[in-house]
């Protein structure tokens, strides 16, 4: 007679593999499902949906058009974000200055927007950040900056005052949430930090390079006067600066370079609702 130690022992081996048959099967099913239709086979999906105080809904409402344009199903996937990435990521002030919930909701906010498309919306790449009055003198570059993403201290940093002049893109054409963050995401997903919707972004990041890199793709890009003259200091800002127009002004950008929206479109798996 097998002892019952030795029979655990064994159902206890099974489960195991069969949980790992299970995962790996899982994520074959899921790289096929990525290569068939260029998307993650699931975006949303959570058991206990975190929700935010009607104070923050309406701030949302006010302040980020993208928020306000989502079905109500979908306002409520992005707020479990937005209170998780707050509880998830500690936020610090320095030079005096005090960080307020409007503050984090922002930040978070601005985050969640970038990378709604994608299933594996946290990272380790960074656990806090860093929030000064103006502008302030970067230790890591030796120069004065409004934002900065830290990879050696895990933090992103920013000027809030010209954060929060960003949310306002009319005013300057530029995001720098957006554009800050989208640098974690560049660097998250080439190192594999993403997920199955991270190889997308790596895959569709290739292309647009690639295909900016075709003089008459180039030319009519420039010709489209649409960008800001920063996007052309190099790759990775190209596609920071194309990131914070994808956001803002999607219409337009749909409108004037639609072979280039549809790449980006697809390199953070999110097209607007009609």
């Amino acid at each position: 007679m097998i002892p019952t130690s030795q029979i655990i022992v064994f159902v206890f081996l099974g489960l195991m593999v069969t949980a790992l048959v299970f995962y790996l099967s899982a994520k074959s099913a899921e790289s096929a499902y990525l290569l068939a239709f260029r998307k993650p086979a699931v975006v949303h999906f959570y058991p206990v949906k975190r929700t935010l105080p009607p104070y923050a809904g309406i701030l949302l409402e006010n302040e980020f058009r993208f928020y306000r344009e989502l079905s109500d199903e979908h306002k409520a996937y992005f707020q479990h974000r937005v209170s998780t990435f707050m509880k998830r990521y500690k936020f610090i002030g320095r030079d005096g200055l005090d960080v307020t919930d409007e503050m984090k909701l922002k930040i978070s906010a601005t985050w969640v927007i970038l990378t709604f498309g994608l299933r594996h919306y946290l990272t380790d790449l960074f656990n806090v950040v860093v929030l000064y009055p103006d502008v302030y003198r970067s230790a890591m570059a030796g120069s004065y900056n409004f934002a900065e993403f830290n990879v050696p201290a895990g933090a992103v940093v920013f000027s809030w005052r010209h954060f929060e002049a960003g949310l306002d893109f009319s005013a300057n054409s530029v995001n720098l949430g957006l554009h800050e963050f989208s640098h974690v995401l560049h660097t998250g997903a080439m190192s594999k930090n993403f997920g199955a919707a991270g190889d997308m972004y790596a895959d569709m990041y290739a292309k647009i390079i690639a295909y900016i890199l075709v003089d008459e793709n180039l030319i009519e890009i420039v010709n489209a006067n649409y960008f800001r003259h920063y996007a052309y200091k190099n790759e990775r800002e190209f596609v920071a600066v194309a990131l914070e127009y994808f956001f803002e002004t999607p219409e337009e950008f749909s409108q004037k370079l639609p072979v280039l929206y549809d790449m980006v479109a697809t390199m953070v798996n999110y097209k607007k609702a009609a």
